[in-house]
């Protein structure tokens, strides 16, 4: 593989559009965006290539492709490289914000929700429901990812090894363990000859290096202060390289680090926001908002909104550095056999992850029958697709006041 630096030449040439079409087409897609990564495709497929015709739909698959094997937010990653494709890294960058700052801006606002609740004199109880509704969802997740990633023996074994591995080691670092451990296996165990072939590429490395500097300058960082801040940009800017695939995926990374070894929050608190994001449209890394502002509390209104920004800044801008460094050679580097192959692998296990973690959350959440009733209800009418995801977010809500 021959690697060159060319980091000032674009793979192609940019399309000459008018970027505030292209920029509320965007908008478009936050506002109508619900669910995981499948979902958000859909969207995608109908304002960005049936309307706005920015690209066809194989080229819109081939860029989900790219980004379903890059860690980080899929959907996010996809719908900046259209935006990289059409005008370049500026472009890029304002699509990245147009796309997820209302959703941020409403998660950061929601990580305020208790104390609300507390200065109006009403109890947190009143939330109770939206946890089990939230574990719902992830059973769902779990099903239809585990449904379609796991295709043989080996798959079945890797999920299976993804499960129990996490279920029983509780600690930040099993998460890349297992995947990397998977995406090998994945490499291993196919019986093509070839994929590793070479290709002639030319990265802009600039990105990469500014992606490993903030990587392992965090690390250092958090090692040497106490200060609350650089803790959460590190914890959230880690999740957001060592994850693949949409917000479901992250959970249990999360939930790990956030509720069980650090404190930061309540089992209650994590899964009354990863429940109301739901119900909102855009990508559910958002939730980062959420639970980097809840970590932060304590303190004054600013240094909360401070948290939920480095929550939020740090799950998102992994994956930007990294759809600016692979997209300009992604025509080169999407010939090298090996990189798909490893996405099968990487795949399984994380559907293991998934299921295991709503085994968790759900024993979390208390085996009541109430809460088991309202969970199941979630995931017959979730599976049913008559009902929005909004509308349980509302209906769990409204059982909490009334219950």
């Amino acid at each position: 593989m021959a690697l060159t630096d060319a980091s000032s030449q674009p793979a192609e040439p940019e399309r000459r559009v008018a970027w505030g079409r292209f920029l509320r087409d965007v908008f478009i897609c936050s506002l109508g965006a619900y669910g995981g990564p499948e979902a958000h495709l859909g969207v995608f497929t109908e304002q960005m290539v049936v309307r706005g015709n920015y690209l066809d739909e194989t080229e819109l698959i081939e860029l989900a492709a790219l980004c379903s094997i890059l860690p980080g937010p899929t959907s996010t990653q996809t719908i900046v490289s259209i935006g990289y494709r059409t005008g370049g890294p500026l472009l890029a960058l304002l699509t990245m914000l147009v796309w997820a700052l209302p959703v941020l801006v409403a998660m950061t606002l929601l990580s305020f929700l208790y104390r609300f609740l507390a200065g109006q004199g009403i109890s947190a109880d009143v939330l109770r429901y939206v946890g089990p509704m939230a574990v719902g969802f992830i059973i769902l997740a779990a099903f239809r990812i585990g449904r379609k990633v796991v295709t043989d023996t080996t798959t079945v074994l890797l999920l299976v090894f993804g499960a129990a591995t996490t279920y029983f080691i509780r600690a930040p670092w099993i998460f890349p363990v297992v995947l990397l451990i998977g995406g090998t296996v994945g490499i291993l165990t196919t019986r093509e000859k070839g994929i590793w072939n070479r290709v002639s590429i030319s990265p802009p490395w600039r990105y990469l290096v500014l992606f490993a500097l903030l990587a392992l300058g965090g690390i250092a960082a958090a090692e040497f202060t106490d200060n609350r801040l650089v803790h959460i940009f590190e914890s959230f800017y880690r999740y957001g390289y060592l994850v693949f695939g949409g917000g479901q995926v992250v959970v249990p990374v999360m939930h790990s680090e956030l509720v069980e070894m650090r404190g930061y929050m309540t089992n209650g608190e994590f899964l009354t926001g990863y429940g109301l994001v739901q119900g909102l449209p855009g990508p559910m890394f958002s939730f980062a908002a959420y639970a980097g502002g809840l970590a932060a509390r304590g303190g004054s209104t600013l240094s909360q909104v401070l948290g939920a920004m480095a929550g939020g800044i740090g799950i998102f801008l992994p994956g930007l550095l990294l759809i600016y460094f692979v997209y300009p050679v992604w025509e080169e580097l999407k010939r090298i056999r090996a990189v798909r192959l490893s996405l099968r692998g990487i795949n399984a296990v994380a559907g293991g992850l998934i299921a295991i973690a709503a085994v968790v959350l759900m024993e979390a959440t208390g085996l009541r029958w109430d809460n088991l009733a309202v969970t199941a209800v979630t995931v017959v009418l979730l599976a049913s697709r008559k009902v929005p995801a909004p509308l349980l977010v509302v209906a769990a809500l409204l059982a909490g006041f009334l219950g």
